[in-house]
């Protein structure tokens, strides 16, 4: 798992988002997104704080999620990290 957990720190570092980020962290805010919903295709948002969210689209199947993208709202910025790339 530390390998996913720098795979999606290294891609949303790529995307010019200059915050902190935490690959283990993150993965799990987007895992408690996919509990307990059916199988489908969801659009989702994550708020961090007053100016810090997270938009994206995952694909949930049968005990697994697929994250497809996800937008980084900072105030202003928008900052995409494309999954499938």
């Amino acid at each position: 798992m530390k390998e996913l957990y720098r795979i999606i720190e290294e891609k949303i570092k790529n995307s010019g988002y200059p915050g902190e980020i935490n690959g283990e962290e993150f993965y799990d805010e987007v895992s408690r997104e996919a509990d307990e919903k059916e199988n489908g295709t969801y659009i989702f948002l994550i708020k961090k704080n007053e100016t810090v969210f997270y938009q994206g689209c995952m694909e949930i199947m049968d005990n697994q999620f697929d994250l497809h993208y996800v937008d980084i709202h900072d105030g202003d910025k928008v900052y995409h990290v494309d999954f499938d790339a």
